[in-house]
């Protein structure tokens, strides 16, 4: 068996085409194009790449996105000073503050800052909430892009036996709650499961967000199983590989996720979506 790829740089080229007519419509009916707010605390090297590609990614589809570069040695209540003047312009829909923050600031509260319907990376406890009672608004980038790919392949999930690797409130949990919406049996393992390759095996649906290089292998995947790796790691010799070992995971699913070109394209394009959606009347 060689698996199929899901492909999520193509399905992600065809999404921002579709938002960038979106936005043109919008502009033809008098309407402003959506903004975007993109905070961002320091200058670690990949945190500046993910906000440029997110920039381009606006650019490209024709929303106004704005930048705000502070200092590593921002405080606390200059950031959510900054962040209460967001959640009041009335030209900015959605704000994004670009994690990992500096350790003097307090991720939580700062995420609790955004106004819900500002929220559009979905990691507001309202939105969360939301997503948990299947009344979903601003979703989760990440697990919002993996189900959108999911879909465009036509791939049943009901009653299937799904296993998430990871806990993250980014991925693993918001994840868990999408595929339970989508009447999954859900799994979730972390750092303290045990015999994890063994549950691993049992799966037909299998999502790798754990941050270690190649630590699913192919005798861990049930023939025929879906391989969803969210992970991005860079080896010594400068490669870029998942969670997941491609070459011999691919030889016992029946589709996978390439690294990169996979997950990742698909989280910048839910970003854009729900840029746009948080553009649209107010809902909450």
């Amino acid at each position: 068996m060689t698996a199929k790829l899901l492909d999520g740089k193509a399905l992600a080229n065809h999404i921002r085409q579709t938002i960038q007519q979106q936005v043109q419509a919008r502009l033809a009916q008098g309407l402003r194009a959506p903004g975007l707010a993109v905070v961002l605390v320091g200058e670690n090297p990949a945190s500046q790449v993910y906000v440029r590609h997110k920039r381009n990614a606006c650019a490209e589809v024709g929303i106004v996105s704005k930048a705000y570069n502070l200092p590593l040695d921002t405080s606390q209540m200059q950031l959510l000073d900054l962040l209460d003047q967001l959640n009041e312009d009335p030209e900015i829909d959605g704000i994004l503050v670009q994690l990992p923050l500096p350790a003097q600031i307090d991720t939580e509260t700062v995420i609790e800052r955004i106004v819900p319907h500002k929220d559009v990376d979905g990691f507001h406890p309202y939105n969360v909430g939301r997503l948990v009672l299947r009344m979903p608004l601003l979703r989760s980038c990440t697990p919002k892009g993996i189900m959108t790919l999911l879909a465009h392949a036509n791939l049943s999930l009901e009653g299937q036996d799904a296993i998430i690797i990871g806990q993250s409130n980014i991925v693993g949990r918001p994840m868990a709650l999408e595929l339970l919406a989508a009447r999954c049996t859900i799994t979730v393992c972390h750092s303290r499961t045990r015999e994890l390759a063994a549950k691993v095996r049992n799966a037909d649906l299998v999502v790798v967000a754990i941050g270690k290089p190649q630590l699913v292998t192919g005798d861990w995947i049930k023939p025929g199983a879906v391989v969803i790796d969210v992970g991005m790691n860079r080896l010594d010799n400068g490669r870029l590989v998942g969670d997941v070992d491609f070459d011999s995971v691919s030889k016992h699913a029946s589709w996978i996720t390439p690294v990169p070109g996979g997950v990742g394209p698909m989280t910048v394009a839910s970003l854009l979506e729900n840029t746009l959606q948080a553009a649209q009347p107010r809902t909450i």
